[in-house]
């Protein structure tokens, strides 16, 4: 990747709270449109290590970069961001909301711009009606419509769906993909993993404030070749397969099945010719994927 690329740089970034180690020394990199996600159960360190990002924590030690520049002021006007729960005076509508947080934001041109972030999160009918009066995945979208207020070039974004039902969710979802589709990178911390794999190209898994792995959710998902195969002499597979060097036997006491995991990444066409040449005829061979749910509880649980 090219520097100009790197929208953040992160390097051994730690913060304590007196006796407590809420993020221990992580680092990582995100480059521009990429669509990174912190995943890790609560208490993982995840809002703390945004918190530090955007300024609001001071790193106990460590460093970090926004856009390969230390002007805070300059990187401030170029990431927009929700963090925690969405703050907006409750009597006020969403336009004169906006308009107070355009203000603090120096953004011109504000009425053009108020109208296309409602437009943006779909909130214009709406726009006329007090906060105090919206739905919590209203009120989460009027918070993300603030965050685009000023046209960022990054979204940080803490628990998007925290709270929402399955129809809030999947509108959260869309609005987010929609957004990173228009070539904006996206940071958002989560627990939620099917949402995480569903959104993000690339993830980061922490715990007890560490970051445990880190990398594409392509290469998060590649795993070794796992296969459950069906026979019609089901003790003899289970008797090769748990003599064989090239699969483990993972699986042996189903009755309909067994599971192997592939030792030297062979495809099912090579396990099949194995098998016919130990005189076992498989009815069935079905490539077996782990899922990011499965994923993060052995690597949070290791």
């Amino acid at each position: 990747m090219s520097k100009d690329s790197t929208v953040l740089q992160i390097l051994s970034l730690s913060k304590q709270f007196k006796n407590f180690q809420a993020v221990k020394s992580i680092s990582l990199e995100i480059q521009k449109g990429q669509v990174y996600g912190l995943l890790g159960p609560n208490g993982s360190g995840k809002t703390t290590t945004l918190a530090m990002l955007l300024g609001v924590l001071k790193p106990t030690e460590g460093s970090f970069s926004w856009f390969n520049n230390g002007n805070a002021a300059t990187n401030r006007k170029r990431i927009g961001s929700l963090l925690e729960t969405p703050n907006f005076y409750p009597y006020l509508n969403a336009y004169d909301n906006l308009k107070i947080v355009a203000t603090i934001k120096e953004v011109s041109d504000v009425s053009t711009r108020i109208k296309t972030v409602l437009e943006r999160v779909d909130l214009v009918e709406r726009g006329l009606r007090p906060f105090k009066t919206y739905s919590l995945g209203m009120k989460q979208r009027l918070a993300v419509a603030s965050a685009l207020l000023s046209d960022p070039e990054v979204l940080v974004l803490d628990e998007p769906t925290n709270g929402l039902d399955p129809m809030g969710i999947a509108d959260m979802r869309e609005l987010i993909l929609s957004i990173a589709n228009e070539g904006k990178t996206i940071i958002f911390a989560s627990h939620i993993l099917d949402e995480v794999e569903k959104i993000c190209t690339h993830v980061g898994i922490m715990r007890n404030g560490e970051l445990l792995t880190q990398g594409s959710m392509q290469d998060i998902l590649k795993q070794k070749q796992y296969f459950q195969i069906k026979a019609e002499d089901m003790d003899l597979l289970r008797k090769e397969l748990s003599n064989s060097s090239s699969y483990q036997l993972l699986q042996s006491d189903q009755t309909e099945y067994v599971l192997v995991e592939s030792m030297e990444s062979a495809d099912g066409a090579a396990l099949n010719k194995l098998l016919v040449s130990k005189g076992i005829f498989a009815s069935e061979i079905r490539v077996y994927k782990k899922s990011l749910e499965t994923i993060f509880i052995e690597t949070v649980q290791a």
